[in-house]
């Protein structure tokens, strides 16, 4: 859980990266994830900066499961200092997958890939709040992940495995938790006056970006005021035909703008205490030419088809922190009130040639609001010889989601359709796919840190949801084409989710631990409610019936942390109840003869399991070498096929050297064929060279210049996650893709530069 010293004096802050599914507890759950600072003990004393010296960001380390334990990688969690990710200039999460085996950043559904669950199934925190997962799978417009500027960001947590014991819905796959920038980071020592600056351009997607920050104090209270801003254009791909229609292979031409606001206020009080205020915003727009849909004779002409994506998120949150500053009843302790809203759109912007002649545009959103609180609060004490750290938290959260469609076109404004205007019977716009629906949830959680003997300890956990999704007539679902004059009934469900782990330091240096932890999902509102189509033609159904999903997961590693050599091993095995998939309902026929009927339901049981490991080893003074690798399979055990949403076997090597002012790494990224799909893309292997590099002047304080090189030898490879799903209704020899396989390729050779200035 965030703490703050009452002093704010400090150079560095040691942030876990947890891994409550690895075994630490030593942290308050996913909603306060990101902004954990580590206890001043495990740090030790505190060094006074000197007002001049430059900033350095909390940097992201991992610490063990306990003091006791000896601090080492966590098998299960990305381990990188912050200072090493702006060296290796990672400014996203999908950089962040390049470094990192097992973990990828799914462009088609904006989500992080973890064990093989995306979308729903991983929670995203900023700040300890909770970012939505929203679907509107009739228009395309989903995500949750992208709603935030990396290079807004002080720290990241990332973990892997389920444990809604502490985390609640929707930490089936892992969690993405990050920390906004605190004043107090810019502010060490007696400074008054801190401003942090970063710049770049990334060929890629032939973007530029910049960020600033400016934090001033008085006496004890704090402020913080950021902003950022990126510009940049399609992501690049090894395509080589221009041109319209189905045979490009060239991605299509984009604009995109990026822009984030933060401020933070905080108040410093005696004895430990700190109240903050914080208003964020970010928005994303792109615009898509979109050429693939472009014809020479058909319905949409070159330069008369674009589509659009946009998201735009919004709150505002008053928090409380708490740090005893001397032994007390309640070590630490932390609460946080928001107001959050978020909104996804997809346009088009189109003028039809053949069929409802005219302009033809569209405007289609799904929006989250809702007030949240969460809190929770830690103390340590001692049963005779057994030492406890029990944590006990609240989640609470109320809101509304909604969609709607509007558009124009050429279509009379009431059917029945025929002749010219038959295609109208597709066209269904200026009506929402689903009610309002009033959502509702709470959750309650305790978990005992015990150390039961020297080097053992024992953490038993257990977390208690209950969820509610009510729907609402309103006069834009009455007019959908899909109502059928009848509200779909509420949905609600409650699950009680237990964990434990145990740990034993078997040597200084070598922790062996195991963890049970079970995970639980509510569905979202998209699969509980959506309704879009018409009888004549077909329908996307959504499922008020649907079971909440749950897990249980078992792993079993080891770790170990010297002087020079680091390494950790885990295997783990989850398996699964009421999956949760998109499933043909009916075939084509009947009232819908153009592609049936298609929905949701519940698989009874699946199962992923699998292998992470990591090396890392200090050559000499200078030079390093690391390697990590991840290897998962995941089946429909009834029905005995592979999910599609399992990654193949990836592996991570790497050779750096670094002195005081200046550092290369190059860094290899393999990843072997993956044949075990039902009906996914089957992706060929690949290997990736990257080449990155840093120099910060010592004629300069704060001052750092990074520069990369990526897929330096131009390959030719495929991210499987990033290709769709083929149709399978291609000619002989085709992919069933719907352009060209080069069209879904990753980008060739790149390069990025960044400049970072703290003073």
């Amino acid at each position: 859980m965030p703490v703050l010293p009452s002093s704010v004096v400090r150079l560095h802050r040691v942030v876990r990266l947890s891994v409550l599914a690895a075994g630490t507890a030593l942290v308050s759950p996913a909603a306060a994830l990101a902004q954990t600072a580590a206890q001043p003990a495990e740090v030790g004393a505190e060094t006074t900066a000197e007002a001049d010296d430059p900033v350095v960001l909390d940097p992201v380390t991992l610490r063990g499961a306990a003091p006791a334990a000896a601090p080492g990688a966590m098998p299960s969690t990305t381990t990188v200092e912050r200072q090493e990710l702006d060296r290796a200039q990672v400014n996203s999460l999908t950089d962040l997958a390049r470094r990192t085996a097992g973990v990828a950043f799914n462009r088609r559904t904006n989500s992080v890939n973890i064990r093989g669950l995306e979308g729903p199934r991983v929670l995203t925190t900023v700040d300890g709040i909770r970012i939505p997962y929203l679907q509107d799978g009739a228009r395309q417009a989903n995500g949750g992940t992208d709603s935030f500027d990396f290079d807004s960001l002080s720290t990241l947590d990332l973990m892997r495995g389920a444990d809604s014991s502490t985390f609640g819905s929707g930490a089936l796959g892992g969690v993405v938790a990050v920390r906004t920038l605190d004043p107090e980071d810019l502010l060490p020592g007696d400074k008054t006056l801190g401003v942090l600056t970063k710049s770049g351009y990334d060929s890629a997607d032939d973007s530029w970006f910049g960020n600033a920050a400016v934090a001033t104090r008085v006496a004890d209270t704090f402020l913080l005021v950021q902003g950022g801003y990126r510009r940049g254009h399609e992501t690049d791909n090894q395509g080589s035909v221009g041109g319209v229609g189905a045979t490009r292979s060239l991605p299509n031409p984009e604009d995109y703008d990026q822009i984030s606001g933060l401020v933070k206020l905080h108040q410093h009080f005696d004895g430990g205490h700190r109240v903050g205020l914080t208003g964020e915003m970010f928005e994303r727009d792109e615009d898509f030419d979109g050429r693939t849909t472009q014809t020479l004779t058909g319905n949409y002409r070159p330069g008369d088809y674009r589509n659009g994506e946009a998201v735009v998120r919004q709150r505002v949150s008053l928090d409380y922190v708490y740090e005893a500053p001397e032994d007390g009843l309640v070590d630490a302790a932390r609460a946080i009130l928001y107001w959050q809203r978020l909104v996804r759109t997809a346009t088009v912007d189109a003028y039809r040639t053949t069929s409802v002649v005219g302009d033809f545009t569209r405007e289609n959103d799904v929006e989250d609001t809702g007030f949240g609180f969460n809190g929770d609060a830690t103390a340590r004490f001692e049963t005779g010889v057994v030492t406890h750290r029990l944590t006990a938290g609240l989640d609470l959260f109320a809101g509304e989601t909604t969609q709607y469609s509007a558009g124009t076109d050429s279509c009379p404004a009431t059917g029945p359709y025929t002749g010219r205007y038959v295609a109208c019977n597709n066209l269904h716009t200026n009506q929402a796919d689903m009610p309002a629906v009033d959502t509702r949830s709470v959750g309650l959680f305790v978990e005992d840190e015990i150390g039961l003997a020297p080097g053992f300890r024992l953490t038993p956990g257990l977390r208690f949801d209950w969820y509610s999704a009510d729907p609402k007539l309103t006069d834009d679902y009455a007019n959908s084409a899909a109502y059928t004059g009848e509200l779909p009934s509420s949905s609600s469900d409650w699950a009680i989710s237990p964990k434990l782990l145990a740990e034993y330091d078997i040597a200084p240096d070598v922790v062996l631990y195991g963890q049970y932890a079970a995970g639980f999902r509510a569905p979202t509102v998209n699969e509980l409610y959506l309704r879009f189509g018409a009888e004549g033609t077909y329908l996307r159904t959504g499922n008020p019936d649907l079971e909440a999903e749950t897990s249980n997961g078992f792993e079993v590693g080891v770790r170990y942390e010297g002087e020079r050599y680091k390494a950790a091993l885990v295997a783990f095995d989850t398996r699964y109840k009421n999956f949760i998939d998109t499933v043909q309902i009916a075939p084509p026929g009947g009232l819908y003869p153009q592609g049936g009927i298609v929905g949701y339901e519940n698989i009874a049981n699946a199962r992923i399991y699998g292998l992470e490991a990591s090396a890392s080893v200090d050559i000499t003074e200078n030079w390093r070498a690391f390697a990590s690798l991840a290897v998962q399979r995941g089946k429909d055990t009834d029905a005995d096929v592979y999910l599609d949403s399992i990654p193949p076997l990836q592996a991570i090597l790497g050779l750096g050297y670094a002195t005081e002012t200046w550092g290369v790494d190059v860094l290899t990224k393999l990843a072997a064929a993956r044949d075990d799909v039902d009906s996914g893309f089957k992706a060929p292997g690949y290997g990736v060279v990257d080449l990155t590099g840093w120099y910060e002047p010592k004629q300069v304080k704060g001052l750092r210049i990074a520069a990369g090189v990526y897929n330096l030898f131009d390959q030719t490879y495929y991210d499987a996650l990033n290709v769709p799903d083929p149709t399978g209704t291609g000619a002989p020899g085709s992919t069933g893709l719907a352009q060209p396989v080069e069209y879904y390729s990753e980008p060739g050779r790149s390069f990025k530069l960044t400049a970072t200035l703290q003073f």
